[in-house]
């Protein structure tokens, strides 16, 4: 196998890591699971980048030799994202430690009110009685 198609095979088992640790309940293995992607999706960006060149300088590397810097700045962009985001789930699942003594999310309570509500709900299986007779003479034709 060659290295780029490792290195992809490797970043979709990362993101598929990611993905399932996002489904959890608990905001540190979300935590985990938003890195964990975020990093399989960086090593994406540098395995479509294609090989390596050299600096993109003009003057310094002929133009057929440059690497494209747009993956780079890619990764670089997305590395913040992960740290920022990566500090709003630290800091809501310290709060959330803070108020509950656990981590985990817990249903919201206008959600499980509205569920309740829809299942006992027996309005909406009487539209299936009415039978529509429409013969059509109301309707002009020309």
């Amino acid at each position: 196998m060659s290295p780029n198609v490792t290195l992809a095979i490797i970043a979709g088992a990362l993101v598929a890591c990611g993905v399932y640790l996002i489904t959890e309940r608990s905001l540190s293995r979300i935590l985990m699971g938003v890195m964990v992607a975020g990093n399989g999706v960086n090593l994406l960006f540098l395995v479509a980048s294609g090989a390596a060149g050299g600096p993109p300088l003009i003057g310094v590397t002929p133009k057929e030799e440059m690497s494209d810097p747009l993956p780079q700045a890619m990764v670089l962009t997305a590395i913040v994202i992960a740290l920022a985001t990566a500090a709003f789930l630290v800091t809501m699942a310290y709060r959330s430690f803070q108020l509950n003594g656990h981590d985990e999310v817990a249903d919201d309570v206008e959600d499980t009110r509205i569920r309740e509500l829809a299942e006992a709900d027996e309005a909406s299986d009487s539209f299936e009685e009415i039978r529509f007779t429409d013969t059509g003479d109301d309707v002009v034709s020309e």
